[in-house]
């Protein structure tokens, strides 16, 4: 595992709260979270819950990021990535980020994957690889739409969101497959 940090080089943002009844912070992912479509065993492709609160005053919407910094491409591995939550809502439940998206709130959408499929897809990382952190970001806007195609990847979520991030709220997971 590499010591890098996604977000090292981003501008400075206020920190709140996320919790998660799937996550535990620094812990392992739970089968559910691993990638079927991927072929690990036991893997559902199942989106974590989470909540969260606290977020800056001016908070306008949010984005919701999964994100692999270890995965051995040169620039990672985005997971999943939704966009336009409204400001009002501070819940994803367990399972939201599926194929049809219809758990996410009105007006939501998740963007298309490095697997380029439109919802969560689980970790999978290569056999004997080692550990693999997963970031699983809620970024707070100042903005109600970021303005985004909905079939635009995840890296230009993130650029595009980079001027208008007031607050991140972040678990990490972890995972790994045996050689």
């Amino acid at each position: 595992m590499s010591a890098n940090d996604p977000f090292a080089r981003l501008p400075e943002a206020a920190s709140f709260t996320v919790t998660s009844t799937t996550i535990t912070d620094g812990a392992a992912w739970s089968p559910e979270q691993f990638s079927g479509l991927s072929g690990v065993p036991g893997g559902k492709d199942v989106s974590p819950q989470l909540s969260w609160s606290d977020a800056p005053e001016g908070t306008k919407s949010y984005a919701v990021t999964v994100y692999d910094p270890d995965a051995p491409t040169g620039s990672g591995f985005w997971h999943w990535a939704v966009a336009d939550i409204p400001a009002t809502v501070t819940e994803l439940p367990e399972g939201a980020g599926d194929d049809s998206g219809s758990a996410l709130p009105e007006g939501a959408f998740q963007l298309p994957n490095d697997a380029r499929a439109a919802r969560f897809i689980g970790a999978a990382p290569p056999a004997g690889h080692g550990p693999h952190r997963y970031f699983v970001v809620v970024h707070a806007l100042d903005v109600e739409s970021i303005g985004v195609q909905t079939d635009a990847t995840p890296a230009v979520l993130g650029f595009t969101m980079a001027g208008h991030i007031l607050g991140r709220a972040i678990l990490t997971a972890t995972a790994e497959t045996s050689a």
